[in-house]
């Protein structure tokens, strides 16, 4: 759930030119200094992406933390090591989460505890996370089978999900009992400065990015990525959402709102400049893939004949529920737009076509 396939709607191997001011990235129990009081540092993850960033800001005689790293052993460890190392041992006055994927809210529950300190995450990411962790041990549902079947997957892929279903709660330190609700828009003094809240949705409900106008900094979270694309999926919850044009206005929102001359600090990869030119590339990247996945409707197709226009790598059971996910988002756009039709055959499997 955390990121698309290698620029999943962006074929094309050209990308703007970012420029990436920072020359060195910080390691285990390192931190970078970004701006005054203000620190980068890096929690681990396993898998391809290896690390999230994480951020400190200054605030009083503390630090308050934005983003926090899955939940696990490794991470603590590194929270003990920068907490005592970097941030001089110095308490968490606050937790900031931008939305509720498990490497970034995971470890919430252990630092808000450790410190007594509040978790400030908008309303519906809260919720959402704990409606997600609710389903740990759960059997998997009959309406996520039917989604899927519907989808085209074969037998052999619903028992791999039904093995793994229920996972998201494994991610996560016991979530705090309660939040401080950000909304979009929001001025919040944390430390020096003042910072904005600037709500995007699409790869997640109410994802909140944080804007700081004097220091020219964005916490763009996973909205706004120089090297990936976000994943932006259709899940069994809601079958009919249209996430892929929640994503795409609140990335054309987000340019009208947040100057070109801030220093984006992602969730994955480096601080870069250049968020003007990123979002209109993702913007432009999912439209090809649109236009291609419209092209390719000429003849019924199922969610699973489609991974190859919107997707450069090969499909395998690893990836099937992200590539189904942001497929199933990708169709369901079309659908709104009027530009595709779904229809169920008597077996139970969808057959998407275009209508011109």
């Amino acid at each position: 759930m955390r990121d698309g396939i290698e620029e999943a709607a962006a074929w094309e191997s050209h990308r703007p030119k970012l420029t990436y001011p920072l020359e060195a990235s910080p390691g285990t129990g390192e931190a970078v200094d970004i701006a005054p009081g203000v620190k980068w540092m890096r929690m681990p993850l396993g898998g391809a992406l290896a690390f999230i960033n994480v951020w400190a800001i200054a605030e009083g005689d503390g630090w308050a933390i934005v983003d926090t790293g899955i939940g696990g052993v490794e991470t603590r460890n590194g929270w003990r090591a920068v907490l005592k190392g970097p941030l001089e041992g110095k308490p968490v006055t606050r937790v900031f989460v931008t939305h509720m994927h498990p490497d970034h809210i995971g470890m919430s529950g252990y630092l808000t505890r450790k410190f007594d300190a509040a978790l400030w995450i908008t309303r519906l990411e809260y919720i959402t996370c704990r409606s997600l962790a609710a389903d740990t041990g759960r059997e998997a549902p009959e309406d996520a089978l039917r989604f899927f079947q519907g989808a085209g997957w074969d037998e052999d892929a619903l028992e791999n999900y039904r093995a793994r279903f229920g996972g998201f709660g494994r991610g996560l330190h016991a979530l705090p009992d309660s939040f401080r609700r950000l909304s979009d828009d929001d001025e919040i003094r944390i430390g020096d400065h003042v910072w904005r809240v600037v709500v995007g949705s699409g790869h997640s409900p109410e994802h909140a990015c944080l804007y700081c106008p004097d220091l020219k900094l964005m916490i763009s979270g996973d909205q706004v990525l120089p090297k990936i694309s976000s994943n932006v999926s259709v899940f069994p919850t809601e079958p009919d959402g249209d996430p892929l044009t929640d994503w795409l206005t609140s990335l054309a929102r987000i340019k009208t709102r947040v100057p070109d001359d801030v220093l984006v600090l992602p969730a994955h990869n480096e601080p870069f400049h250049g968020l003007h030119a990123r979002i209109d590339h993702l913007i432009s990247g999912h439209e090809r893939g649109l236009e291609r996945l419209a092209a390719l409707l000429s003849e019924p197709r199922r969610v699973v004949d489609v991974f190859s226009v919107l997707f450069r790598r090969k499909i395998d059971q690893n990836l099937l529920g992200l590539a189904t996910g942001e497929s199933l988002a990708h169709l369901n756009c079309l659908i709104a737009r009027g530009q595709a039709v779904r229809e169920r055959d008597a077996s139970g499997v969808d057959w998407y076509r275009a209508t011109a």
